[in-house]
């Protein structure tokens, strides 16, 4: 730049030397003028450097103020996916507050289910009906209400009026209802109905059989975990059943539950990679209940189990 404006100079002094030629003098005028654009030359360039600096200012404040967003979004976006797992938890509690409320209101209504079965009693007095998976009758017999065996129509009837208030509320009509949830695939509500039970009625004579079904129901939960691949939750299942079949044995040891609750337990720690701790459970079984239906199936395990490499 400093070039030009002495090129510049040059010229006009060129231009004012052949003006002076012509006219034999500079005048004043030529002079001032040429200051004029020197001062205009020199001020386009500060503006341009000014231009330039501002440009620059205003470059560096956007990219500052971009980043300084990009952080505020990053802590937004962290907060709103902490807040979402909040979210999620509470709904699961809420899941399961509701299922708790559910088996609850059922049983302060009297069992409604219960009490619709021993409406229908005179017309399957066989005991052990509804369709129950395999195993079950044994368990869901005695739970029936009472008065359904007694076969004779008008005895429903008579009985029916009793069962409405909270107060008549009878320990088959719990263990009922929860039996219901598990034959319905209601696993958590069958759960948490079959411990209601034993919370109330811990020396029943159904205490066993609810304490079987608690295991069987995470059995059940376990194999639905799997189907769905979802793995550690199955695991987590598989371990709490076989605690709870565990309790069948220790707590009642004279229920009629113990060998299938044996056998049941057997199986959920092959489902774990067990087989040693499983064999042994097998073996117990055929030891100490040689009669027992399930101890024919044990004996097969057992064959599978030792010719099994590990």
């Amino acid at each position: 730049m400093g070039r030009g404006l002495g090129l510049l100079l040059a010229l006009s002094l060129a231009g004012c030397a052949e003006v002076q030629e012509a006219t034999g003098v500079a005048t004043q005028q030529d002079l001032l003028q040429l200051r004029q654009e020197m001062m205009a030359a020199q001020s386009a360039q500060r503006g341009k450097v000014d231009a330039d600096s501002i440009a620059a200012q205003v470059d560096k404040r956007v990219r500052e103020q971009t980043s300084e967003q990009d952080r505020k979004v990053t802590t937004l976006n962290r907060q709103i996916d902490s807040l979402n797992d909040t979210v999620t938890s509470l709904s699961g509690r809420v899941d399961e507050l509701n299922s708790k409320l559910d088996v609850m209101n059922r049983l302060l209504r009297g069992a409604a289910p219960a009490a619709g079965a021993a409406a229908a009693a005179p017309p399957r007095p066989a005991p052990g009906a509804g369709g129950a998976p395999s195993g079950s009758a044994p368990g869901a017999t005695p739970g029936a209400p009472a008065g359904a065996p007694s076969g004779a129509a008008p005895g429903p009837v008579a009985v029916a009026p009793s069962r409405p208030t909270t107060g008549s509320l009878q320990p088959q009509d719990i263990y009922q209802a929860a039996y219901i949830d598990f034959s319905k695939g209601s696993y958590s509500l069958a759960i948490a109905g079959f411990r209601e039970f034993l919370r109330r009625y811990p020396d029943h004579e159904l205490a066993g059989s609810a304490q079987y079904w608690i295991g069987e129901a995470y059995l059940s939960l376990a194999r639905g975990f799997s189907d769905a691949s979802q793995n550690d939750k199955a695991s987590e299942s598989l371990e709490q059943a076989v605690q709870e079949f565990k309790k069948v044995q220790a707590n009642y040891p004279r229920a009629d539950k113990v060998p299938t609750a044996l056998y049941k337990e057997a199986l959920a720690l092959i489902d774990l990679k067990q087989p040693t701790l499983a064999q042994a459970r097998l073996q117990y079984l055929v030891d100490n209940f040689p009669r027992a239906e399930e101890t024919s199936l044990a004996r097969e395990r057992l064959t599978t189990l030792k010719n099994t490499p590990r």
